[in-house]
């Protein structure tokens, strides 16, 4: 994610990071180019030009499409924010209620509270196609993290090893069932957002919604050259140069935020994110450890 002042422009409207062009550029290229073909042969050889009604009726049914495009993908990046919320809030309700319950045995407390450090890593990679637990695997001191790193869903093996922690510390009669009850579902509110973000993460949106919106563009912005011939002659060139920016861009924004849990500029800082539950919950926790000494640099 890119941090700027959104009450300074000069400070971000030049910049190409995060910007999309890159991206888009190849398509405005073409389309341009096309353009400049078709203003030199209506020029020089004969007549291309169109009535403009068409193209002003289709581009205001395209503008809808596109604005439904962008709602969609964001409604998709909010909605992976609060799910991520409701990780970092789960997780520090959890183990604040276990500092005080399980305060007469800190080896259980700190076990409980680095399997949960661990979950949001072990999540934020099961999203990105990765493997493994992250970078707090090494601080586990269980004989059973090589397994839980290998098991057929990571994060919700954590899970159930946290759930584990709590049932021991119920079997020792450290906590009642009525605090266990209460534990634990912190760890089903956990259970329920990683699925809320899986939810995300493979249900992208509708195949023909998409490549209808896709060929759409493509017929509007290179059409379009023959539509503004006869209005705008040589400057045909550079009016389908910003629209076709501007309606590319928009589309290109869509798709760069209906997956937000990526590496890309735009999307959620999960690394960032992971790294404040961690360093929250070794201090409700009271473990010594530092955060620097648990991460890589970088990260």
């Amino acid at each position: 994610m890119i941090h700027y002042d959104p009450h300074k422009w000069t400070d971000h409207f030049f910049d190409v990071r995060g910007s999309l062009v890159k991206e888009i550029s190849g398509r405005v290229s073409l389309c341009v180019l096309w353009t400049i073909g078709v203003v030199v042969v209506h020029h020089l050889w004969f007549p291309m030009a169109i009535p403009s009604l068409l193209h002003a009726l289709v581009g205001t049914a395209l503008g809808l499409l596109l604005v439904f495009r962008t709602n969609a993908s964001y409604d998709r990046y909010w909605e992976g924010r609060r799910l991520w919320g409701g990780i970092v809030n789960d997780s520090r309700n959890l183990i604040r209620g276990a500092a005080v319950h399980l305060g007469g045995d800190r080896e259980l407390l700190f076990e409980l509270t680095r399997w949960t450090a661990v979950f949001p890593f072990a999540l934020a990679r099961g999203l990105r196609g990765q493997n493994g637990l992250g970078p707090l695997s090494a601080d586990l001191l269980t004989s059973d993290v090589a397994a839980v790193a290998e098991a057929q869903h990571p994060a919700l093996a954590v899970a159930s090893r946290m759930t584990a922690v709590l049932n021991n510390a119920r079997e020792r009669g450290m906590i009642s069932n009525i605090v266990y009850t209460a534990l634990d579902a912190n760890i089903s509110q956990l259970v329920n957002q990683l699925g809320g973000c899986e939810r995300i993460r493979k249900t992208p949106l509708p195949f023909a919604y998409v490549v209808h919106l896709r060929r759409a563009l493509v017929l509007y912005c290179f059409s379009l050259p023959f539509a503004l011939l006869s209005s705008y002659g040589w400057f045909t060139i550079l009016d389908v140069l910003v629209i076709s920016y501007v309606f590319f861009g928009i589309e290109e924004i869509g798709v760069e935020i209906e997956g937000p849990f990526g590496q890309d500029d735009n999307d959620l800082p999960l690394d960032d994110i992971c790294e404040t539950i961690h360093r929250n919950l070794y201090a409700i926790a009271g473990i010594e450890k530092s955060a620097k000494e648990l991460l890589p640099e970088g990260l």
